[in-house]
């Protein structure tokens, strides 16, 4: 499968409004240093790609994960009811594509606490919505996932983030028309 190449190309000065159940959340998006991630997590958003998705995967002093779209169909009880059950399928869904890793190209690629990145299976070009937000610095992580943003406001929400929480919607400051 080819990789996808977001039209969208990032001005650099993107933000986006993460609103969950739980609050606002706004992320520094990194244009410059991971344009395809950027690119494609614009369009997502602005598609609607990621209204009413919840946070499947929490792990205490890790991450809080969301942006697969198996979670839609679900009530947040059916998704807490499902955790790290394999066969309902939940952390396994995208977009229909994948985007090619930034990671070894991006000079800022450090995982601190807020710190936005993309989720992806064994191969490196494998991303494609879903993304994790730290809990806490993971500086093992740097060198095999792309960082493509940085929470500014709103890391009290992110640290209260669980399974089955909503994002409710995701919109973007300062994308270009």
């Amino acid at each position: 499968m080819a990789l996808y190449v977001p039209k969208y190309k990032p001005n650099g000065s993107e933000v986006a409004i993460i609103e969950t159940s739980k609050g606002t959340i706004r992320v520094e998006l990194h244009g410059e240093d991971a344009p395809i991630h950027v690119g494609n997590f614009v369009e997502l958003a602005q598609d609607g790609f990621y209204d009413d998705l919840k946070f499947h995967r929490y792990v205490p002093d890790f991450v809080i994960q969301g942006g697969c779209p198996n979670t839609r169909p679900l009530d947040s009880d059916q998704v807490i009811a499902a955790e790290g059950n394999p066969f309902i399928g939940l952390g396994t869904g995208g977009p229909g594509y994948t985007i090619h890793e930034e990671f070894s190209t991006n000079p800022h690629n450090k995982h601190l606490d807020g710190t936005v990145a993309m989720a992806r299976s064994n191969d490196p070009n494998s991303a494609g919505s879903q993304f994790y937000i730290c809990l806490g610095a993971q500086p093992f992580l740097d060198s095999g996932y792309t960082v493509f943003g940085q929470t500014v406001e709103g890391l009290d929400v992110v640290h209260n983030l669980r399974v089955g929480d909503v994002i409710e919607s995701i919109t973007i400051e300062n994308a270009n028309d």
